[in-house]
């Protein structure tokens, strides 16, 4: 992680410190699963994805009703889809920014639309801002090469930098390196969705179902990737935490984050087995919004260390 550049537009980790914490605000697209108690903090923000379940659209917002979701997917027998927010959506919640850093974490651009919507929207609030004389807010879109609890998990680290009184620079260029260290695994009910959407070959999904074997799942540079696989749910949220905490290596230092999907009791599990195996900093567990909830399914678990 050397000489990097980001979509904050300078090189990276050039300066250590600005002496003080900067004004900032972290925008997610909505699949940055936000705990209630951050949902109350003005300094997050989510740009909501449109959600399709046959001939219903629904926007992944704050009136988003899981309940009444999980049941249109499971009348319809056409895949839920989704849709990435325009780069009007992002652009506005520049503007908005009481802030004078604007960090934007998105879904890994190998599931979504989102980074290119945010990083075209940048480019437009920097030129308009151009043409008026004006600087404007420093803005950095980062791919989270991950969703929801990786998503989350990037975004509470960049507000410890801001608090920290780092720079920009010095923030972006941590907040990459953080990602690159970063693992995200998840265990599904049902494969359904990944499969019909493209992001699994048909016959690892025959095989799960068929003999309800639950694959251990992973993200490799964004992309989805089969790690290991155990017979029943419970079995394989033991093997994901194992795998977690042995690439995870001296965990004291680490926060796992783990979203569920309308099963807290399973979420709690999680929790359980991995302070069974080692000790963290943090271990937060939230709840899936409509994205995660498309794409996990009713009681998937997606699980982030770093």
């Amino acid at each position: 992680m050397t000489n990097i550049v980001s979509e904050a537009g300078a090189p990276a980790g050039k300066e250590k410190s600005c002496g003080m914490p900067i004004s900032y605000k972290i925008i997610g697209d909505s699949c940055l699963d936000l705990t209630e108690e951050m949902k109350k903090d003005s300094r997050f923000q989510m740009i909501p994805l449109t959600l399709q379940v046959g001939n219903v659209r629904v926007l992944d917002d704050a009136s988003f009703n899981q309940e009444d979701f999980l049941a249109k997917v499971k009348a319809c027998p056409e895949c839920p889809k989704t849709a990435c927010p325009s780069p009007e959506a992002f652009k506005e919640a520049y503007e908005a920014a009481d802030a004078d850093a604007v960090f934007v974490v998105t879904l890994s651009r190998h599931l979504s639309g989102s980074y290119n919507s945010a990083v075209l929207a940048k480019r437009l609030y920097e030129d308009e801002q151009a043409e008026k004389g004006r600087q404007g807010k420093r803005i950095a879109v980062i791919d989270s090469l991950s969703a929801s609890s990786g998503q989350l998990n990037i975004a509470l680290y960049i507000q410890t930098l801001c608090r920290e009184g780092l720079s920009f620079e010095e923030i972006v260029f941590r907040a990459e390196a953080y990602r690159d260290r970063m693992h995200t695994y998840f265990v599904l009910e049902s494969l359904d969705t990944l499969k019909k959407n493209g992001r699994l070959s048909g016959l690892q999904a025959f095989f799960a179902t068929a003999l309800n074997i639950k694959p251990v799942m992973g993200a490799d540079s964004g992309v989805i990737i089969k790690l290991d696989q155990a017979r029943g749910t419970l079995k394989g949220l033991q093997r994901m935490c194992d795998i977690a905490v042995k690439e995870a290596g001296d965990t004291l230092g680490k926060r796992a984050v783990i979203c569920h999907v309308n099963n807290k009791k399973r979420a709690e599990y999680v929790r359980e087995q991995l302070e069974k195996r080692a000790k963290f900093k943090e271990i937060l567990i939230t709840s899936a919004a409509g994205v995660a909830t498309v794409y996990a399914n009713d009681g998937g678990i997606v699980l982030a260390v770093g």
